[in-house]
């Protein structure tokens, strides 16, 4: 099965885990998934995420992180910019997700970065993602 945005595919499979309560969902790899993966784990979003399997059959697995009561951490996923319609950001107005309770994820020429690390570097890309 072919997906048209994998991107936006990725954050539906986390979104719907965590609303069913799972542990885990996983995913088809990418290195750019990988990346998203490795933000959300440096921010707390999410427990871990491993790759499994070897070259061409390698899947992406997510543990994801509930609070307490068995909430999950991750409030919100929203995709940004589109395959039909992308969305930039300039050095100088980097947004900001709910008044800085949340991050965005922005693809900048020197990998993915959250809004606060291309503010600190003065840098401007596609907005991937809002995560709250």
């Amino acid at each position: 099965m072919s997906v048209c945005d994998p991107i936006a595919d990725m954050l539906t499979r986390i979104r719907n885990a965590g609303r069913a309560g799972l542990a885990t969902t996983e995913m088809p790899h990418s290195r750019l998934k990988n990346e998203i993966a490795r933000i959300l784990k440096k921010e707390g979003y999410i427990a871990d995420y491993v790759s499994e399997g070897q070259a061409g059959k390698k899947l992406l697995r997510v543990y994801l992180k509930y609070a307490a009561n068995r909430t999950p951490v991750i409030r919100g996923l929203r995709r940004i910019s589109k395959p039909g319609l992308r969305r930039y950001t300039g050095a100088a107005k980097p947004p900001r997700v709910i008044g800085g309770m949340g991050i965005a994820i922005i693809s900048t020429s020197k990998g993915l970065m959250t809004d606060q690390e291309i503010r600190r570097g003065r840098l401007g890309g596609e907005v991937l993602c809002y995560v709250w």
